[in-house]
């Protein structure tokens, strides 16, 4: 089963970063976001990958073809020998393909040019590139292999901030203002399961998850697996901190790959 990756996006909250590289690549210690996300669903055994390129497409791709195996794995010298041995390598049983999809391409756009590189795919999964969780991914592909008429899944979460709620009065005056996080609302995670299906769905330019997946609802063929465990997007540099410092502690719950080996 494939896996698209959206890694066209501007990144414009983290500016520090993506004046520079793409949001994709803003590193989670030694490897960008990107590859964290990757090496999830390789954890899974899903290393076919299309990645729908945008923004600052070259640096993705120089990227992965000047792939330095060293940085983040062990390897032993030996004497003299130029060339050092690797104890683990990352992606080598990794496919790659990638595609530029647009420079101001919506997210349905990028996944409708990437559609040709789907041909034979029943079904195929999707991700943001932005964000990390350590759900158990084989849940969700299992309940879309279990219900043959749905179209489309996807991750359904808790905000990970909370929210100042302002109460005002006809003037304008604030009469209160509390922290809260509202226990009934569930958000898009970024996390999809698809049928080819999705594309009879889609219109030149559209947004996924509004008109397409609005018709879903229509026909009772969109589904949401809710999930209060471990989840985190990357829309800030707050957030990138958050993650970073999980990650050097060495206590990133979306580093299944530690766990799996």
């Amino acid at each position: 089963m494939k896996v698209v990756l959206f890694c066209g996006g501007l990144g414009m909250r983290l500016r520090d970063f993506s004046d520079k590289i793409p949001k994709p690549m803003v590193p989670i210690g030694y490897r960008p976001i990107l590859w964290h996300v990757m090496k999830y669903y390789a954890a899974y055994g899903y290393t076919d990958f299309v990645l729908a390129l945008g923004y600052k497409a070259d640096s993705i791709k120089r990227y992965f073809v000047e792939y330095d195996e060293f940085l983040s794995n062990d390897f032993v010298l030996r004497g003299s020998s130029p060339e050092p041995q690797l104890l683990h390598q990352d992606i080598h049983e990794w496919n790659i393909t990638f595609v530029d999809t647009g420079y101001a391409s919506s997210i349905g756009e990028r996944l409708r040019r990437v559609r040709k590189h789907l041909e034979g795919e029943e079904m195929f999964l999707a991700n943001y590139s932005d964000n990390l969780t350590d759900f158990h991914l084989p849940d969700m592909v299992d309940e879309m292999r279990n219900n043959p008429e749905l179209v489309a899944s996807f991750l359904a979460v808790k905000p990970p901030h909370s929210f100042h709620v302002a109460h005002m009065g006809g003037d304008g005056r604030v009469t209160d203002i509390h922290e809260t996080r509202d226990a009934e609302l569930w958000i898009n995670g970024g996390y999809f399961c698809l049928r080819q299906e999705i594309f009879d769905v889609m219109e030149e330019g559209e947004e996924l998850v509004v008109e397409p997946f609005q018709r879903l609802i229509q026909d009772r063929r969109l589904h949401a697996v809710p999930y209060e465990g471990f989840w985190q997007n990357m829309d800030t540099f707050k957030d990138r901190t958050t993650l970073n410092d999980m990650h050097e502690r060495g206590e990133g719950p979306w580093e299944i790959w530690r766990t799996a080996s």
